[in-house]
């Protein structure tokens, strides 16, 4: 038999002889599990709430084991993921972010070093299974979710090895190449999946024949085509793309000498040829991006998609920016290039009420330059994908990925409207629960209607403050191609980390509102209190007065109409 008990005070002759819920007319207190905003911004669908929360409570492998039900691949993502989820961290209203990415990234690295085992089992023999084409960080992650589903999957992969984008167009200071090899080696070693290398799709299998023996066909190509790229039709002889660039660095460590270097883009691929065109001995790079800088000021749709640690190592190696620019002229002599003329953009709104980036006349200037490295985005490559590829990409016609051919669906940057390593492994996750669901003869799975808890629905004076960890670098001097430029933060700071997070919109089990519940309207199970579900409002007392909720650290507690559920 569960026994509640109410606050001190409480007994016979006391305040319970008057049941003060009468006086209530506009307002009672609820419990609202609200999404928090890190949750709410992560691509891939992590609950960093909840993994964090068993960091507090010393449990490490619970931590990962919470973390890899949505992503598979912390180690890799804990690397290179831009981190929305410390843009979006409530923390900053107190002192700064929690280093989310950094935490991550630790528990990836202590899962592999511990061999702990990913939660999952060996699917049935007869289990249905699922083709995916492409063993990038979206096809890796829908293989995995495939387990979790109970489902069977088969990889078809290009190259010789797995890994994607991963291994062909991310530096090893960024993303070393023995973590690739380890975190993937995990995965794709789970009974259950099986993987084929140098299978190219219309070549080798064909989206028909995968359909007649699988149970869905996932497509995650990857983008591998650079697009066409002119400055008013003229192009340099020696021109670059910079994605056939950085594959070509990755493949051999070098890139051609030059001494002043214009690259032009906004994302980490310009980033990374930035950086690497410095370090190959460039006097001059400089990053002309039509975006702009991160600061107080910044539209946040307008900002610089990179991972912000990228950019400020970036500057600190002495790349210059150029923000809200473009290029508005080759200056050629011959067929060479020998300067660029460069113009402001300014975003201003169209007739139709939507932003266009235009150009700013009287702002032109000409910079010097001997290599224009264009760096504006790839393309799916079309072959074998039965005429699905609609102007560059597979466009998908719903959050799952699902296009017009049955029991076909897109996922990772061949969507078009994905960018981040993050993105490709929550495309995954979607995809397969769709396909899953289907198979089952279910509904898809609804989207996450919760609301989002911000900032100042919580109480931040319960909240001290505690600097945020910081990870060590390698001084610029000390920088090479090889060597991982952040280092590993170390255990006593990821729990030091843990101790920073708010758990905003979710029960501390602080007992908050049943201290000071003034009318003994709050009552909780003689059960150690874990959660909210512990913690009862008796509406014979409570008359509405909303203590309970302004004393809440987390947001937890909401008052709401009278009329409403709750």
């Amino acid at each position: 038999m569960t026994v509640l008990t109410r606050g001190a005070y409480a007994g016979p002759g006391t305040s319970l002889d008057f049941k003060t819920g009468n006086w209530r007319s506009t307002e009672k207190p609820a419990h609202i599990h609200a999404k928090a905003p890190c949750h709410a911004a992560c691509p891939a669908g992590e609950d960093q709430q909840a993994w964090f929360a068993k960091l507090q409570e010393g449990h490490a492998e619970d931590a990962w084991r919470e973390l890899v039900s949505a992503n598979p691949l912390p180690a890799i993502t804990g690397r290179v993921c831009p981190h929305p989820c410390e843009t979006a961290c409530n923390r900053v209203a107190v002192e700064g972010a929690l280093a989310i990415h950094n935490v991550e990234r630790w528990l990836g690295d202590e899962a592999m070093r511990r061999n702990w085992a990913y939660p999952v089992t060996e699917p049935a023999e007869d289990a249905p299974d699922v083709a995916i084409v492409g063993a990038g960080p979206g096809g890796v992650s829908a293989a995995y979710h495939c387990l979790r589903h109970g489902l069977r999957a088969t990889l078809y992969e290009t190259a010789p090895e797995a890994g994607g984008l991963l291994r062909s167009a991310i530096p090893r200071t960024r993303l070393p190449r023995e973590t690739i090899d380890a975190e993937l080696a995990r995965v794709l070693g789970l009974p259950g999946i099986t993987l084929h290398t140098r299978a190219r799709l219309g070549r080798d299998v064909t989206i028909d024949e995968l359909k007649r023996k699988h149970a869905a066909v996932l497509l995650a190509p990857g983008c591998q085509e650079g697009k066409e790229w002119s400055v008013d039709g003229a192009v340099p002889a020696d021109l670059h793309e910079g994605l056939h660039l950085l594959k070509e660095f990755m493949d051999h460590g070098a890139v051609p000498e030059a001494k002043n270097v214009i690259v032009h883009g906004g994302g980490n691929t310009a980033m990374d040829l930035c950086r690497i065109m410095k370090r190959s001995g460039a006097e001059t790079v400089t990053l002309i991006t039509a975006s702009v800088l991160p600061g107080p000021d910044a539209d946040p749709s307008d900002v610089i998609n990179v991972v912000p640690r990228e950019l400020e190592e970036a500057l600190e190696e002495g790349v210059e920016v150029i923000e809200h620019a473009t290029i508005n002229r080759l200056i050629m002599k011959g067929s060479q290039v020998c300067g660029a003329e460069i113009q402001s953009l300014r975003k201003l709104p169209g007739q139709d009420g939507r932003s266009r980036r235009v150009g700013f006349e009287g702002t032109e200037r000409v910079i010097n330059v001997d290599m224009v490295i264009p760096c504006i985005g790839e393309r799916v490559d079309p072959e074998g994908l039965n005429g699905l590829v609609d102007h560059g990409y597979l466009r998908p016609s719903d959050r799952f990925g699902r296009l017009a051919e049955e029991r076909v669906l897109a996922l990772g940057d061949a969507r078009g409207d994905r960018g981040t390593v993050a993105d490709a492994i929550g495309d995954g996750r979607l995809a397969v629960s769709a396909v899953a669901a289907q198979l089952a003869g279910e509904s898809d799975p609804p989207a996450d209607a919760r609301g989002e808890m911000p900032s100042g629905g919580l109480n931040l004076g319960y909240y001290e403050g505690i600097s945020r960890a910081v990870a060590p670098k390698l001084a610029v001097a000390d920088r090479t191609f090889d060597k991982e430029i952040e280092g590993d933060i170390g255990r006593a700071a990821v729990m030091a980390e843990a101790e920073r997070c708010m758990a905003c919109g979710n029960c501390l089990a602080c007992d908050n509102c049943w201290t000071f519940c003034p009318d003994n309207a709050v009552i909780k199970t003689e059960e150690l209190a874990v959660d909210g579900s512990h913690y009862l409002f008796d509406m014979d007392f409570c008359k509405g007065c909303g203590i309970c909720a302004h004393e809440c650290p987390t947001g937890f507690i909401q008052m709401l109409p009278e009329e409403a559920g709750g």
